[in-house]
């Protein structure tokens, strides 16, 4: 994440569909981390346990558009 936060990868990064907020999300074991990234910053939104991560999108996070589902599993 600190070399290159925006590269996705099948098994690590995935960036949100759907959000405007979090653009991305990492997975380390069964922790989740939401984060956006602006030019060269970082910001961590939230580090959350597999179990709570779908509960925490669909309470902070921030859609495109309204009616829009964001795309985030596990």
């Amino acid at each position: 994440m600190r070399h290159e936060p925006t590269r996705v990868s099948k098994s690590r990064i995935k960036a949100l569909r759907g959000f405007r907020q979090p653009q991305f999300r990492l997975r380390v074991g069964d922790i989740r981390v939401f984060y956006d990234v602006a030019t060269q910053i970082v910001e961590v939104l939230a580090i959350v346990s597999k179990q709570q991560a779908a509960r925490w999108l669909a309470e902070h996070g921030t859609p495109d558009a309204p009616g829009t589902l964001g795309e985030a599993k596990g």
